[in-house]
């Protein structure tokens, strides 16, 4: 049997318990995991010493100084357990001969259904009703919200992750335009309309960004974007931090253009999320200014965060170490 060690970072406990359920099932190969709770970057990236594989997560810092470390340790495949790749510079893999691989497609569901949970709790202010209701006040003043039913929904990328979406509000009896180079015939069917951004910004009541981010869409949410908006607008961000200017979108809640604000994703997360800092003081002001508006709400990178999902990335993600050990195509999942 051939034995392959692999290097997993930014790991944590929930991830453990879900590869170790997969690892070493079902095939002739055998993975030998190591689990180390570091981000990799160029100063961590020693720690691969020894490993044949690197296994790597959304914040994991893979520019070509970091992958220039890890080749010289004997690493060819760097095995991201997530669908995005923003954070590895494929170029440099390429040159080194670094297969990448990822998880394009997990439980699209999930994060779908976290949209609508940032939409309808924004809308109908569960967060504040909830600490209202724990300390016996159980007035409504603050708490009006809207139909979404027959409301108009901008979705912007619509990859398996918005078509979930399309199918949702579709449902809640909304109008749906949608953005996406690549058109979908599903989307279609279930009357999502294609159409411009600018269209996409001037019309809708709701934006939702499910788009990967590329340099194409670096700041797509700016203030420009941001001027051909309704007043009030509710934007939410599911997908990537970088696609929108934080402190342009802090501008557009100070002068009541952003209406709602809905953010599961942050372009400066790599310092906060997924980490416990409740004993220290945060050092970004621009997201403790984030905090301080009331109409704001923000989630940790937890879109994804389901049990069916971990399932299918542990599954995904082991295949594809196994794949590329034995020689076996993975076409599908691999970006480099």
């Amino acid at each position: 049997m051939r034995s392959i060690k692999v290097a997993f970072f930014s790991s944590k406990t929930y991830d453990k318990e879900s590869f170790d359920k997969v690892i070493n099932t079902q095939s002739d190969v055998e993975i030998r995991p190591t689990y180390f709770d570091a981000r990799l970057s160029h100063e961590t990236a020693n720690l691969v010493t020894g490993h044949d594989v690197v296994c790597a997560f959304v914040n994991d810092s893979l520019n070509k100084e970091t992958l220039t470390a890890i080749n010289q340790l004997g690493v060819k495949h760097i095995c991201l357990r997530c669908a995005g790749f923003n954070n590895v510079d494929l170029v440099a893999a390429q040159e080194l001969g670094i297969v990448v691989s990822r998880v394009p497609a997990y439980s699209p569901e999930s994060v779908a259904e976290h949209t609508v949970a940032l939409i309808l709790a924004l809308n109908r202010k569960i967060h504040k009703a909830y600490n209202r209701v724990k300390d016996d006040n159980f007035s409504l003043a603050g708490l009006l919200g809207f139909d979404l039913h027959g409301k108009t929904i901008g979705v912007i990328g619509t990859g398996k992750i918005g078509l979930a979406l399309v199918r949702i509000l579709k449902g809640f009896g909304c109008h749906i335009l949608c953005h996406d180079p690549n058109r979908s015939d599903e989307v279609q069917t279930l009357g999502g309309r294609y159409t411009s951004l600018e269209q996409i910004f001037s019309e809708c009541d709701v934006i939702s960004l499910h788009c990967p981010l590329v340099p194409d869409t670096h700041h797509l949410i700016n203030e420009r974007s941001m001027s051909m908006m309704k007043d009030g607008v509710m934007l939410i961000n599911t997908s990537r931090g970088g696609l929108v200017d934080t402190k342009a979108v802090i501008k557009g809640l100070k002068t009541q253009k952003i209406g709602y604000l809905g953010l599961d994703v942050y372009e400066m997360e790599g310092d906060l999320f997924f980490e416990d800092k409740s004993f220290e003081i945060i050092q970004d002001d621009v997201f403790q200014r984030l905090l301080t508006f009331p109409n704001v709400l923000i989630t940790g990178h937890q879109g994804f965060f389901t049990r069916e999902a971990l399932q299918k990335i542990a599954q995904t993600t082991v295949a594809n170490i196994i794949a590329t050990t034995t020689g076996s195509p993975i076409a599908e999942n691999t970006v480099s």
